[in-house]
């Protein structure tokens, strides 16, 4: 029996997010409608911050409350702090995703605010959901380097994590939020993760800034992660990161995985067809490349006869 890998797409908050034009509510619920509709084991919807500070989430309600639910899917909302959870909490979202970013730097560029406060604020959000039922993932961005900073040190890593677990998540996802990893990095943190927290569930989070993205992936498997992270077409990216193109492309992930015998659950054939979709939705080419190529398995004519 092959090894279950299971696929989160982000598209719907962090590829939207930064998208220069407004895509109205109707094609954002529509968009996870159809995700939902493929297989994915979770999708990031959308974040529950000011309208002010990131103006194309100003729906985040209506998005949230407007989807069609499908039970074998977590609707996952980012919160920012205990408001913003009140108000994920309200519309119904299964799990909340916060984020800080391990490099002090990024996150007073990010959030404004230091690491500590980050954290602090964090707690608040915690007694919010208490009793609630719904479960909350923290994020460590900046895992594997900050442009400003430069390389991180993986014990700072390690006690970042380390405060996440100290507050209760469920989960903890490493974050390339900068495109900075490359696959023996990868290995070598993700393995310090895992020996100190053997059974809490650990996701990764690629950009492909600079083309390592489906090989740290690779790095991760070989690391026995089971849970990763893209965003439909590719689309994304970090404004605070120069030159940053978007996260590692959803359907060129589970392409990849299902070339090399890995279950994902997933209908790439209805994956790439949502993928075509968005690129009309949002007016330009996305950086997918299974959608340009064809699958391996697409067979064609021969150009010439063959006697």
């Amino acid at each position: 029996m092959s090894e279950r890998i299971y696929i989160h797409d982000v598209v719907a908050r962090d590829g939207l997010q930064i998208e220069p034009q407004w895509v109205p509510t109707e094609q954002k619920i529509e968009l996870i409608d159809r995700l939902s509709a493929t297989g994915l084991a979770k999708i990031e919807c959308t974040s529950f911050v000011s309208p002010k500070a990131v103006p194309n989430m100003r729906d985040a309600e209506a998005v949230m409350t407007g989807i069609r639910r499908n039970p074998d899917v977590t609707y996952v909302a980012l919160v920012p702090n205990a408001r913003g959870a009140e108000r994920a909490l309200g519309a119904r979202s299964d799990q909340l995703v916060l984020v800080v970013s391990v490099s002090e730097t990024h996150n007073r560029a990010n959030v404004r605010r230091s690491v500590a406060q980050s954290f602090g604020g964090f707690g608040e959000i915690f007694d919010v959901v208490r009793g609630t039922g719904v479960t909350v993932v923290g994020a460590l961005a900046t895992s594997f380097g900050c442009p400003f900073e430069g390389t991180i040190p993986e014990q700072q890593v390690l006690d970042a994590a380390a405060r996440y677990v100290d507050l209760g998540v469920s989960g903890i996802t490493l974050a390339d939020t900068t495109g900075m990893a490359n696959p023996r990095q990868v290995e070598a943190l993700v393995g310090r993760v895992r020996s100190r927290w053997p059974d809490l569930e650990l996701a990764l989070h690629f950009h492909n800034t600079r083309g390592m993205g489906l090989a740290n992936v690779l790095a991760g498997l070989r690391a026995g992660v089971v849970r990763y992270e893209g965003c439909l077409g590719g689309l994304g990216g970090c404004p605070f990161a120069p030159g940053a193109t978007g996260n590692i492309c959803t359907e060129d992930l589970v392409h990849m995985l299902q070339c090399m015998g890995y279950e994902t659950g997933v209908d790439l054939d209805r994956l790439l067809e949502t993928s075509r979709w968005l690129q009309e939705v949002v007016g330009h080419e996305l950086p997918g490349q299974v959608v340009k190529a064809g699958k391996v398995t697409d067979l064609h004519a021969s150009p010439v006869a063959v006697s």
